[in-house]
């Protein structure tokens, strides 16, 4: 509890709609004033008989003295977190010791009554959480907080929604039909399903996905490469360990802390019916709990989830072994996956962050780096009976670098990598492996990331820790990839153009020239067919990725482009193709082509090297759009690089560098990706990018919507609605203005009638959303390391 002199607990005082002000007050005061503050419910559920563990509080207390109650439940003292809280309640009212991976976040709810005679008024923001426990605890297990509570009991969970209908005095009163139903309904949902519907739906889920096997041709690569191509699947395997799961470090991943543990128990009873193996082969696709093509929707509840047993949570019972409980994880999927408290929120970062010295705050804010709580660790040493460590800082949370939190992973990859860098004969990849070896110990990945920029070799690799989506609290926090593949060097030579005309781009682009940079680097691009890739490439698959994120080398050397081209030709061929059939004009039908299609894509990457990065705010700071934007900028920038893509053809075929056939068929073909990206999704940054593209461009004119449902272009209108609205985009990011980001993101990310009738024919005539590849080589080569 967080004391001040007084004695008295202390409480964080909110805003009507939740937000912290900065004031914390005396428990007494807030109840007097009414002030709005925060609280947590923590309730057991026994899973095999449907019961709700249920408290009598104590005569002595202030509130609903002597009524049934919640399981344990407690006020978040000011400075204090709400998991913590809830684990600490527990504990000290019912004896229960149990780690943060039991506790499920269900919902928050809003309490406001008046009691006591209108002394106690209670405003009240409740985080409700739900322990699983596969049997009841016996009650004779429980130690009972004698201040707190007066008797523990089970009641069935539809007798208890009856209890509270019936406003029975007994109990202390809940709306079973207003914000506090939820409890009731997530459990009967949870638990009332049917198997074979079940697996009729993920059935449906999986087979939006086209499985396809890609190869590539190694002929061209040294018997020294091939050698090394081995040691890099492996080192690559490490990446998908590290990202979302690895048996015995269950809680090292950067998907969620009870995602491995997940994984492994739906493989070890993928084989014991038709609905289990769906789970299993659905959660690998996705690599979580929560469905990439449906908006992170979950797919599995904590129902589904691993057992584990802990004879040491309540003091023992004879002839009972423990308790046993589901491992939870949220029904929404968390902003900032594995890489923050589960409980933080932005106010307590930003507090924390300005009361570090500079080059602190720069590693907080880092790509490099996850954030955890001090008193997260100080309560599992104290339940753990070890001695706990002491904490009287200010602030709760403190810093731990990739090099440490993944070092098992990263220790064992930079093995790989060195012995890898030994074997090859290009000089430019043995600078790769060597120093990016080097960086996962280090945690400084600069000179590799020039040295990735700078690679020239048949054998293409990209390895370690780039892409920010998953943090979407901040998009600060990068993830762990990898992408192994060969060259293509026929096509690499074909689209040199692109990277030789940047400078030019920039110096044009619709923006003020205030913002536009002087020194843009042309990017270099690679084309390669793609043998092996993981680690965060769940869900949809990338033809192209634009690297490295980080400023410092965007503004001193520009960027690289990777194009997957064996990826594109299998989308166009299994997705783009049929959509255009169903959803493009018949006249207009015949400019979907892959040509188009690819050199969009290759457009489209180059134009992430392009534009405002590293920018100087009004009031003169220097700053990033990364930076100033937060969580809205992956959307943005992935919007940024698709219109301003389109810009840039157009200027390229004004400037008889490519050719004028190129016109129509590139608008044409961007329509019919549209509708490919919004599939997936208007959580996903992709998805929500096209989705801004497609509305403001249909609100302009630029594209048709006809009586058969099907889409045109409008070549007359779209040129100038293309760099409308790349002006509108680029001057946000120059500015570095959120504001203006979220109300064009607020206006134009959404599902509109035209974009679901669309979805709706593609739905109807089962086009897949996206490919699943196969990668026989590398599984050639993991199946020979077991």
């Amino acid at each position: 509890m967080n004391e001040q002199v007084t004695g008295e607990e202390y409480f964080d005082v909110l805003t009507k709609t939740g937000e912290k002000t900065g004031i914390s007050k005396p428990r007494g005061a807030v109840h007097r004033d009414g002030d709005y503050h925060r609280a947590v419910h923590v309730w057991i559920f026994a899973e095999s008989t449907q019961e709700l563990v249920l408290q009598r509080r104590a005569e002595c207390k202030d509130s609903w003295a002597g009524l049934w109650d919640i399981s344990s439940a407690g006020h978040i003292s000011a400075g204090d977190s709400s998991l913590v809280t809830a684990r600490r309640e527990l504990h000290e009212e019912l004896g229960i010791k149990l780690p943060k991976d039991a506790f499920e976040l269900l919902f928050v709810f809003l309490q406001e009554c008046v009691i006591n005679d209108g002394r106690f008024i209670n405003n009240e923001y409740n985080d409700v959480y739900l322990v699983t426990t596969i049997d009841p605890i016996p009650l004779e297990a429980f130690t009972l907080q004698e201040s707190e509570v007066s008797a523990v009991k089970y009641v069935y969970l539809e007798e208890y929604r009856s209890l509270l209908a019936k406003e029975d005095p007994q109990y202390v009163p809940y709306d079973v039909n207003g914000q506090y139903g939820q409890l009731f309904e997530i459990l009967s949902k949870r638990y009332k399903q049917n198997a074979e519907s079940c697996a009729l739906v993920l059935q449906k889920q999986l087979n939006r996905y086209a499985r396809v096997s890609l190869d590539a041709e190694l002929t061209g690569l040294s018997n020294a490469d091939k050698e090394a191509l081995s040691l890099l699947v492996k080192a690559a395997k490490l990446m998908d360990q590290i990202f979302f799961a690895q048996h015995l470090y269950f809680s090292i991943n950067q998907v969620w802390f009870s995602n491995p543990p997940l994984r492994d128990w739906l493989e070890l009873h993928a084989d014991e019916s038709q609905l289990n193996k769906l789970k299993w082969i659905y959660y690998l696709v996705n690599k979580s709990p929560w469905s990439s093509l449906d908006e992170n929707e979950a797919f599995l509840t904590t129902g589904d989830s691993a057992v584990k047993l802990l004879p040491e949570a309540t003091k023992p019972v004879t002839g009972w072994k423990g308790v046993e409980y589901r491992k939870a994880f949220p029904v929404v999927k968390p902003p900032g996956a594995n890489f923050y408290p589960p409980d933080m929120d932005k106010m307590e970062f930003e507090l924390w962050k300005n009361s570090l010295l500079e080059e602190k705050q720069k590693e907080a804010t880092g790509f490099f780096s996850v954030i955890k709580r001090k008193s997260e660790r100080v309560l599992d040493e104290s339940l753990s009976l070890t001695t706990p460590s002491s904490t009287s800082d200010a602030h709760d949370l403190y810093i731990v670098p990739y090099s440490e939190e993944y070092n098992a992973f990263l220790t064992k990859a930079s093995v790989l990598l060195h012995k890898a860098g030994d074997l090859t004969s290009s000089s430019s990849l043995k600078k790769l492996l060597h120093s990016k070896a080097d960086a996962f110990l280090s945690n400084e990945y600069y000179d590799s990331d020039i040295a990735w920029m700078e690679l020239d070799s048949k054998l293409d690799i990209t390895i370690g820790p780039y892409e920010t989506y998953e943090d979407t609290i901040f998009g600060y926090k990068a993830t762990f990839e990898a992408f192994i593949a060969v060259r293509d060097d026929e096509a690499t030579a074909q689209v040199k153009l692109f990277g030789d005309h940047l400078q030019v781009l920039e110096k044009n682009l619709p923006m003020d020239s205030v913002y536009k940079s002087e020194d843009v680097i042309a990017a270099p691009i690679r084309v390669v067919q793609l043998i092996y890739n993981v680690g965060d490439v769940k869900g949809p698959q990338t033809v192209a990725f634009n690297l490295p994120n980080d400023e410092r080398i965007v503004k001193d050397r520009g960027t690289s482009m990777v194009m997957l081209k064996n990826v594109s030709e299998a989308k166009f061929k299994l997705i783009l193709q049929p959509i255009s059939h169903v959803c493009i004009s018949e006249e207009q039908r015949k400019y979907v082509d892959f040509d188009s299609f690819f050199t969009h894509t290759i457009c489209h990457e180059c134009c992430h090297g392009i534009g405002p990065h590293t920018i100087t705010l009004p009031n003169g700071k220097k700053s990033t759009v990364r930076l100033e934007l937060q969580e809205l900028h992956s959307a943005l920038e992935e919007a940024k690089a698709d219109i301003v893509g389109l810009w840039a053809l157009r200027f390229l075929v004004n400037k008889n560098i490519l050719p004028n056939t190129l016109i129509k068929s590139m608008y044409v073909s961007f329509l019919a990706g549209c509708f490919r990206s919004v599939r997936f999704g208007l959580e996903e940054a992709h998805g929500k990018g096209q989705a801004l593209q497609f509305n403001y461009l249909f609100e302009k004119g630029a594209f048709v919507m006809h009586g058969d449902g099907t889409f045109s272009v409008d070549f007359d209108k779209v040129e100038d609605a293309v760099e409308s609205l790349s002006r509108e985009i680029l001057t946000i990011q120059g500015k570095g203005d959120k504001g203006a980001a979220n109300s064009l993101l607020l206006k134009h990310c959404v599902m509109t009638q035209q974009l679901k009738s669309a979805l709706d024919k593609l739905e109807m005539i089962k086009v897949p959303v996206d490919i699943l590849p196969d990668f026989p080589i590398a599984d050639e080569i993991l199946s020979k390391s077991i």
